[in-house]
């Protein structure tokens, strides 16, 4: 049985604050540097400097000591919902939290954004508190998926402890139904398929364990020998765990067939191939798996899951049939 480092069963609005903490003390207890790398990103500002400094021989108003470490002062105030129910008097009572912070944060957490007129309306409020503040507060309205996606730009693929806790933190969000799959028609799964690369394209689907999460996404694209060689698009998500009784169905996306289910006892057979004893699966079937070459130019293999956003990618704003999409994919790379 996995071991899982998240709540499942709970009060949901204090528990979800409760693991996106435990994720985010995780990340600074693996890594100092790469906790500060994600504050720091896009998700944050490029202007919020908090971590530790080292300086020599920095001039003060009287001398010129020969070091000093130093590190500015800074405060994140999180209110989390599980839907869009924020409210700008609460928003506004929670700025008496800080004080005389150099960096003041707030963030606003849920499934989805905050509705553009309430945003604009709380922000016009904040931007008359900072008028009276030395050190003005920002905000950051996000989602799950985006502190997922954030920290997932910060750690590397060997970083192996860190992608097994943010797989659960996935695992959990998709469990408890805070990642909202809206933008799902233009984003590629990209997952690791050394040994079983030839039988996933033979039947066009890909099999994981069932209690891997995954944000979702309508494409899948299967890794091999440092380049993803197959693209196909989904078109069904079925588990199947083995039970005294039998072999028990649910399909998730898409249909259940007489062909799925037969498809997926010869996926059972030929994992034995392999050592896998497959008791409780997730299988992904594809209109076709097609060839394609989208190069990874760093070294080693992807740890966990990828995500690709392929208007960004191919620069498009309308994705092209499959078939287009794996040869554009054979003029692009990624690291």
């Amino acid at each position: 049985m996995k071991i899982h480092y998240f709540q499942r069963y709970h009060e949901k609005e204090n528990v979800a604050t409760a693991n996106t903490m435990l994720l985010l003390s995780r990340l600074y207890s693996y890594s100092s540097d790469k906790f500060f790398r994600f504050l720091k990103s896009e998700f944050f500002s490029d202007a919020f400097e908090p971590e530790i400094v080292f300086n020599l021989q920095e001039k003060s108003v009287e001398s010129i000591p020969d070091a000093t470490i130093t590190q500015e002062s800074f405060k994140i105030v999180v209110e989390t919902k599980m839907s869009d129910w924020f409210y700008s008097d609460q928003l506004l009572r929670h700025l008496k939290s800080f004080s005389d912070e150099k960096y003041k944060v707030m963030i606003t957490l849920a499934p989805e954004l905050m509705n553009p007129v309430k945003k604009k309306e709380f922000e016009e409020q904040l931007k008359e508190y900072n008028s009276t503040q030395t050190y003005p507060a920002m905000h950051v309205n996000t989602t799950f998926e985006g502190i997922i996606n954030a920290i997932r730009d910060v750690i590397d693929d060997k970083d192996y402890e860190m992608q097994e806790v943010l797989d659960d933190y996935l695992n959990y969000c998709y469990n408890d139904k805070l990642i909202i799959a809206s933008d799902s028609w233009k984003l590629m799964r990209v997952q690791l398929a050394g040994t079983t690369f030839n039988f996933n394209v033979s039947e066009n689907l890909y099999y994981d364990n069932i209690e891997r999460g995954f944000s979702a996404h309508d494409y899948l694209g299967l890794y091999k020998e440092k380049s993803v060689r197959a693209v196909g698009k989904i078109t069904a998500i079925i588990t199947a765990v083995t039970t005294e009784d039998g072999i028990e169905y649910k399909a998730e996306l898409g249909k259940l067939t007489d062909e799925r289910k037969q498809q997926i006892c010869k996926a059972i057979e030929d994992g034995k191939n392999y050592g896998y004893v497959m008791t409780g699966e997730r299988y992904f079937f594809v209109d076709k798996f097609f060839e394609t070459d989208f190069k990874k130019m760093t070294p080693r293999a992807p740890m966990g899951t990828r995500i690709f956003d392929l208007t960004k990618l191919l620069e498009t704003e309308q994705l092209p049939e499959t078939v287009e999409i794996a040869e554009l994919l054979k003029t692009k790379s990624w690291g």
